[in-house]
């Protein structure tokens, strides 16, 4: 399924970047190569190497006050099936990485979410960590309550880790979550493929609520959507500035769902929102059927929310009013 979405961001306001650093990832991998306490992390790294061509660049942004209203341009959001594929062109295409308010706090744990997923595929995401902790500027993608999502350009996607179950490589309940911490050495070996040579990818490190009880409040919906439109605005500004030209693509998926048990309608309806607030096209990985049954009724709550161009604080009322619950925890 696509969705039109129907704002396009004013370019001539000012985004605050409260972070920006250009690291040589040779530099980086040497004088902060990843921590790593588990060692099904540190085969990873003796598979994949670690990233030592080209640069790095990481900023750090200011939550963005949501604009009064939605003018109307039309760029569109695409259900697609699976998972995060990387495919296709890299210049200014985000991935959204479903991070920690502490940036990449668990990359060298034992546990394999999303998040760590990501910083086994592209092991430069714990140096960037380390380097910012021995620089004193703070890995944060949130500080004194407000959302401060993180944006990483160029990082090099080193392999692709098979984690869906597969029982004649070993892996009966597949690799993510808690599994990949048990699984032994040889599954973990079978299960990667390297790259190459290696793509690069850029992510938006931004940080879902998580353990919400009973209905979601107002002043709840309002920060995800802060945080969403923040990180998706910034790859505006950060795509404009690197690749002037190119058009700002976005893919996500279900957001704050595993873990946190965030409610996959509202974060799907709340992304969309903040995809058409930012200007962004993009693609949403639903992963399988009752994933794209999620989406779908998370855009048809989206179309009936914007119905009559309202003002975004009705529209976010309006989202209030349907009365959505938190889930519960997928246990990874």
């Amino acid at each position: 399924m696509s969705f039109d979405l129907v704002f396009i961001r004013h370019h001539s306001d000012e985004m605050r970047s409260i972070l920006r650093r250009h690291y040589d990832a040779r530099d980086l991998a040497r004088s902060h190569p990843p921590k790593l306490g588990h060692a099904n992390k540190k085969l990873m790294l003796e598979l994949t190497g670690p990233q030592t061509d080209g640069t790095i660049d990481v900023t750090r942004w200011a939550a963005e006050s949501l604009p009064e209203r939605m003018p109307a341009t039309a760029p569109r959001v695409e259900q697609v099936s699976g998972y995060y594929d990387y495919a296709g062109p890299t210049d200014g295409v985000w991935h959204v990485n479903f991070a920690d308010p502490d940036l990449f706090v668990a990359y060298g744990s034992s546990l394999l979410a999303q998040d760590e997923l990501q910083a086994v595929e592209h092991p430069a995401l714990g140096s960037i960590r380390e380097a910012l902790l021995a620089e004193g500027d703070g890995a944060l993608t949130e500080e004194r309550g407000e959302p401060t999502p993180v944006l990483v350009a160029g990082v090099e996607r080193r392999c692709t880790l098979d984690t869906l179950p597969d029982l004649d490589k070993g892996r009966v309940y597949g690799l993510y979550g808690n599994h990949f911490g048990r699984a032994s050495a040889e599954v973990v070996r079978a299960a990667v493929r390297t790259h190459r040579p290696a793509p690069r990818t850029n992510l938006i490190a931004i940080a879902a609520p998580g353990g919400g009880r009973g209905e979601y409040m107002l002043d709840e919906i309002k920060r995800i959507t802060v945080t969403a439109y923040t990180g998706f605005a910034a790859a505006v500004e950060e795509t404009t500035r690197m690749w002037p030209g190119s058009p700002t693509e976005i893919r996500t998926g279900f957001w704050g769902c595993g873990a946190f048990g965030g409610n996959r309608h509202l974060m799907t309806l709340l992304q969309l929102l903040a995809a058409r607030l930012a200007g962004v096209s993009g693609k949403f990985y639903a992963f399988d059927d009752m994933g794209q049954r999620d989406f779908d009724a998370g855009a048809a709550a989206y179309a009936r929310v914007t119905e009559g161009d309202p003002a975004v604080a009705e529209i976010l009322e309006r989202i209030a009013d349907l009365d959505y619950t938190w889930g519960q925890s997928n246990g990874t």
